[in-house]
């Protein structure tokens, strides 16, 4: 089946054919993929879904990937829905849920999209695969490439986590780490992808590689009997996902794979260190202006959001809203989490469900709707930010005793 029939302008609709290139010639506006949903309605149902693979290949019909072309794949998406019903009870939530996506192969989200574009990039002649991080993005960029068995160049912030540069650089990389910040970086490989023929997964094949995000409303939507919930928490960075995350439900809508009249309200996170879709949304205005970064927040941590404008639009008309949270409530929502769900999150699930607290507490929700927050990356990759100088509260010292246990800890 051909799915994908071309490429289209967001802002004034001229149509291109398929190609690795991402900005409109007549108005500099973002292009998106064209499919031709006659024949994906044709093709599609839930039945052919759920006799699918356990990944997000099991949608591939609502992929930019023909059938035939080889996949690059290490088995990323299907990831647990989780009914968080401790952190429901403390935020007033019963029908909480979290879509746990620090369980795929390299721990982010990012192996969604980066299957995606490695896949179509290898498909279309492509040899060496490039991409601007602010971490995750480089450790799925570095492992798939491996895979796929495709030189890859990672351009990172010179001072992004160690444990993101370790867990990028034992794939092999040619790891290029850049003394700025992520806006920066990404001027550079803009610049980049005009002198070499790479493909740079969030630049010149990034209507490709944001797609890949659309798999993780597919699986919320199957794992929820079909149901499209009331409303979903999704971190914000450049603002890709979350314009994908708005057309994926309108997908399963159109198609009648999900059982509803209207998407759910779409609601954004953001760090107050670096918030500028989150300043604009206050100030009632859909410009947004840029920021300086300056969050323990790394990977959402973009100061010039490219969709930012878009993500105000779509927020607005779901109903959701932009919201933002201190260092410390990062901090403290990733230990929240932690404590009642036992899943460790990065600083970026911090904000989302910093923001999902923090809404839950003003009383956004009666109680009984169906939430879901998409947590989009584990804690190991930002351990130090909830590290305590004494290791832990609950840490004690003994000698190998039972009087030495008796005597020191309190049962």
């Amino acid at each position: 089946m051909t799915r994908v029939i071309g490429m289209r302008c967001r802002e004034c609709a001229t149509d291109y054919a398929v190609q690795p290139t991402h900005v409109c010639e007549m108005c500099f506006g973002p292009l998106d993929v064209v499919y031709d949903y006659d024949a994906i309605k044709s093709a599609i149902s839930r039945e052919k879904i759920a006799a699918g693979p356990p990944s997000m290949w099991r949608y591939r019909d609502l992929l930019p990937l023909e059938d035939g072309v080889p996949i690059v794949t290490l088995g990323e998406g299907f990831t647990p829905l989780v009914h968080a019903e401790r952190l429901g009870a403390e935020l007033g939530l019963s029908r909480l849920y979290l879509k746990n996506d620090t369980m795929n192969p390299t721990n982010s989200f990012k192996d969604r999209v980066v299957s995606v574009a490695i896949s179509w990039a290898r498909a279309h002649g492509f040899e060496t695969i490039g991409c601007a991080s602010t971490g995750n993005l480089a450790n799925a960029v570095a492992a798939y490439s491996a895979r796929a068995g495709l030189e890859s160049f990672v351009f990172i912030p010179a001072d992004l986590e160690p444990a993101k540069i370790s867990s990028t650089s034992v794939f092999g990389p040619n790891l290029i780490a850049v003394r700025g910040n992520y806006d920066q970086v990404n001027r550079l490989c803009s610049q980049l992808v005009e002198s070499y023929p790479w493909a740079f997964c969030n630049i010149n094949v990034r209507p490709f590689y944001a797609e890949g995000s659309k798999t993780l409303d597919f699986e919320t939507a199957e794992q929820l009997g079909w149901q499209v919930p009331d409303e979903v928490i999704i971190p914000i960075a450049s603002g890709c996902q979350f314009v994908k995350h708005h057309r994926a439900w309108g997908e399963l809508l159109d198609l009648g794979l999900a059982e509803g009249d209207h998407r759910p309200a779409l609601t954004g996170a953001q760090a107050l260190g670096c918030a500028p879709v989150y300043n604009a949304w206050r100030e009632g205005t859909d410009q947004v202006m840029p920021v300086k970064p300056d969050t323990i927040a790394k990977s959402i941590a973009i100061g010039n959001p490219s969709d930012g404008t878009y993500v105000i639009r779509m927020a607005r008309e779901t109903g959701g809203v932009v919201e933002a949270v201190s260092e410390q409530e990062i901090v403290d929502s990733i230990k929240l989490l932690a404590r009642t769900e036992g899943i460790f999150t990065e600083t970026a699930g911090g904000v989302t469900i910093g923001v999902l607290a923090k809404l839950a507490r003003a009383g956004r929700w009666k109680g009984d709707e169906t939430i879901v927050a998409y947590v989009t990356g584990h804690g190991l990759k930002t351990a130090d930010a909830v590290a305590e100088p004494d290791g832990t509260a609950h840490r004690f010292e003994i000698d190998p005793t039972l009087k030495s246990f008796r005597e020191v800890v309190e049962v």
